[in-house]
């Protein structure tokens, strides 16, 4: 007993190499154009949460103010003025298991500070982000020049 093989009609073979390969070489293009500009929206997003982090490291710094004799002195760790903060997490983003910002007390007086989100491990790189008790924001975007960050 013999089996007949059928072959496929003319028109339904299926693709070529070639057209696969077109395909391979359209989503490859496409991959190399969407990837860079997926990276850059990470990046500004991590930045965005650190911006909100030294916010809300403002309010804790106005809060300490208040309680202490209306002072920014000994907020840090230890009591000390400048380095780690005593009144608010190290690190930003303050949810999320992975950190991208160490957050410091770079200057305080009785009367003023200066708060520092330094980026870390992947976000290194994207420059420094302060802000001052004055209310001035500033990003160090090119490591050099404090420009203004705007929200």
């Amino acid at each position: 007993m013999m089996l007949a093989i059928k072959r496929a009609p003319r028109g339904a073979r299926g693709f070529t190499l070639i057209e696969l390969m077109i395909v391979v070489a359209i989503i490859g293009i496409l991959a190399a154009i969407a990837f860079p500009s997926y990276q850059n929206h990470v990046t500004k997003t991590r930045r965005a949460d650190a911006q909100a982090a030294l916010t809300a490291f403002a309010t804790a710094m106005e809060r300490h103010y208040t309680e202490n004799r209306n002072t920014y002195l000994g907020a840090a760790a230890g009591g000390a003025n400048t380095g780690a903060p005593a009144i608010f997490p190290t690190e930003a983003p303050l949810e999320g298991a992975t950190k991208y910002y160490d957050l410091t007390i770079s200057a305080a007086t009785r009367n003023s500070y200066t708060l520092l989100a330094a980026p870390k491990g992947a976000q290194a790189g994207d420059g420094s982000l302060r802000l001052l008790s004055n209310g001035v924001r500033e990003w160090q975007k090119d490591g050099s020049t404090w420009v203004e960050w705007n929200n």
